[in-house]
């Protein structure tokens, strides 16, 4: 049998998205992948019902309570929360097989979630999104209309609270702007690859 030359991927970069509810993540994340379609976004495993427009397997796996704590005692999860009474997961085997095809990844997750990734996977890139402010927070739950009054200021009063953890992260960007954010973002990651560096 004929031989070529070995050929060695780079590995691929992990790229943590996250920030309160309601600031914009999945608008900034398609804009961002539209930006670099070379980007590859991990679905994650939720419990809760989709949204209208949400395709199971595109905005997240859709899984019964049961099936998800399954895979957790499995150990299938990189990472998994319970949040706004919902449980949510990322699967340890989808994100590793992209990363070992040399693709930079992008997962968006709550704090608690980047807060166990971080000690676990070297090399990872963590971003925190803003408001604006919080009086444009509370305009954005509002006006997303997904949710009752009560589950709304739930988000809300969460969403303030999970501010203050931006502090932790690599890399702030205040999501004033969805195209200016997402640009930032890919300048972030764009300049971390170059230089090599985690």
């Amino acid at each position: 049998m004929r031989r070529g030359p070995r050929v060695t991927t780079e590995p691929g970069r992990l790229i943590v998205l996250s920030g309160p509810s309601g600031v914009g993540k999945d608008t900034v994340l398609h804009e961002l992948r539209t930006l670099e379609p070379r980007l590859r976004y991990s679905v994650s495993y939720t419990t809760r019902a989709p949204r209208p427009g949400e395709v199971d397997g595109v905005a997240y796996s859709f899984i019964d309570r049961d099936r998800f704590l399954a895979m957790a005692e499995r150990g299938e999860f990189l990472e998994w929360a319970e949040v706004h009474g919902h449980l949510y997961g990322t699967s340890e085997a989808r994100v590793k097989e992209a990363l070992d095809r040399g693709e930079d990844i992008v997962l968006k997750i709550d704090v608690q979630g980047a807060a166990w990734i971080r000690p676990r996977v070297d090399g990872a890139i963590f971003i925190f999104l803003l408001p604006p402010s919080e009086e444009e927070l509370r305009r954005r739950l509002v006006g997303r209309d997904t949710e009752d009054e009560a589950s709304r200021e739930l988000r809300f009063r969460n969403a303030v609270a999970e501010l203050a953890d931006g502090a932790a992260y690599d890399h702030r960007v205040v999501n004033d702007d969805v195209g200016r954010a997402a640009r930032e973002i890919l300048d972030i990651v764009r300049s971390r690859r170059a230089r090599g560096t985690s």
